[in-house]
């Protein structure tokens, strides 16, 4: 349940290197909310669908901007989530500016067909491109992420100053030389008062503090944040006040994936993302539905909450039974991180021949890969409308085929 940072969705380091309330206005630079953050309106129920663009994509994986324009998916998303931001010293700022705004596109690798201007003081980048993308899609927004995985530990001194923090913030999203570009805040904090990569110990109060400052600072923009799925008892999601904190954003993203993989390289074989409990499932409270049922318990409400998806698949090798619960030897070797592969390669690596707990899985040659696939995702879908969500988002677009069939899933079945 956790986010890839830049060398580290979810559970681990992947690549080198995982909002906007609709109906919400944008503040102005300097605006802050005229109410409290219990007065912030729940997102209108259904057919969000949102997706991480990490920073750096541009490097070995060759992804840019301009791949979720020719694979159509920018006219399917509602949102983008750039990914991300740093938090250090209890402030926000940019993890990679050579891929934010530097590097200059030439027109064949721009999202337009321009190149990018000689003007040395012009943005470029993943910012440049997102403009121009936003320009071709008049109701895309785009939301700056800031944490993740590898770069959580200075939420820890955020919260320790929270409107600081969120001064920092707000002048690094609203900065004049991409202006227009975002429209809003995410944060991917991992996680409050409890461990992820580190262990934070701020206090249940944290999360919810960290939030109001931000909705106090950002107003009528978006403030969003992705939350572990963890509803085991006396898990993670015991560990904050995620009821309070509901009250400052337009809505959470429920990390509903990376519930098990290969750091436990010798199993048991499991679905990473499991829409429901099943029969000897390894973790009682590591499912997407009891994560859902516990955060609504909590008294948020469902038009607060959107269901993660994965565009990528968990797996070990060494094993010898196809169904799930299987003993390993280890993790299955992955094109940029042994144990993980995307969706785009395991279609044809290892075609799906079962299913489990809403989820598809391939046990093929000794090894045992769990993913979800436009299949599945149509079910998930239909899980998320039946409990009222306000839609789905996933980690992340480079792992989606070239034409895009994972987010058609999404959109199709939300529709």
């Amino acid at each position: 349940m956790r986010h890839w940072g830049r060398l580290a969705a979810g559970a681990s380091a992947l690549i080198v290197a995982g909002g906007i309330a609709f109906g919400a206005t944008v503040a102005s630079a300097g605006t802050a909310s005229t109410g409290t953050p219990s007065a912030i309106t729940p997102a209108a129920t259904g057919g969000k669908v949102i997706g991480y663009y990490t920073e750096w994509g541009i490097y070995a994986r060759n992804y840019h901007v301009k791949n979720v324009q020719t694979s159509g998916s920018a006219g399917k998303l509602t949102h983008i989530n750039y990914a991300f931001g740093n938090v250090a010293g209890g402030q926000c700022a940019l993890g990679d500016t050579w891929a934010d705004f530097q590097r200059p596109y030439a027109a064949a690798e721009s999202v337009d067909g321009k190149a990018d201007s000689a003007d040395p003081n012009a943005v470029k980048g993943n910012f440049g491109q997102l403009i121009k993308l936003k320009k071709m899609h008049p109701g895309l927004k785009v939301i700056f992420s800031f944490g993740g995985w590898t770069w959580s530990s200075g939420f820890t001194q955020a919260a320790a100053n929270p409107t600081a923090f969120a001064n920092s913030c707000f002048s690094l999203v609203k900065d004049k030389r991409w202006a227009g570009l975002f429209d809003g805040i995410d944060i991917d904090w991992e996680y409050p008062n409890a461990c992820g990569l580190g262990c934070d110990s701020s206090g249940s109060g944290a999360l919810k503090k960290v939030l109001a400052a931000l909705r106090a600072k950002f107003g009528g923009m978006l403030v969003t944040a992705a939350i572990t799925a963890d509803a085991s008892a006396g898990g993670k999601m015991d560990k904050a006040n995620y009821g309070a904190a509901a009250k400052s954003v337009n809505w959470f993203n429920v990390m509903t994936y990376d519930f098990f993989g290969a750091w436990a390289p010798n199993g048991p074989t499991a679905p990473h993302s499991p829409l429901r409990s099943y029969p000897g499932i390894p973790q009682a409270g590591f499912n997407s539905a009891d994560a859902i049922a516990k955060l609504k318990s909590k008294g948020i409400p469902a038009s607060k909450l959107l269901l993660g998806i994965g565009f990528y698949g968990r797996g070990w090798t060494g094993v010898k039974q196809k169904a799930p619960g299987g003993t390993a030897s280890g993790p299955a070797p992955g094109k940029y991180e042994a144990g993980v592969q995307d969706y785009k390669l395991l279609k044809s690596q290892c075609p799906s021949n079962g299913t489990a707990a809403g989820t598809a899985y391939c046990f093929k040659g000794g090894q045992w890969w769990s993913y979800d696939t436009p299949s599945t995702i149509a079910g998930k879908m239909s899980y998320a409308k039946s409990q009222g969500l306000a839609g789905s988002f996933f980690w992340e677009l480079s792992g989606d085929t070239s034409n895009g069939s994972l987010i058609a899933a999404m959109k199709s079945g939300l529709g």
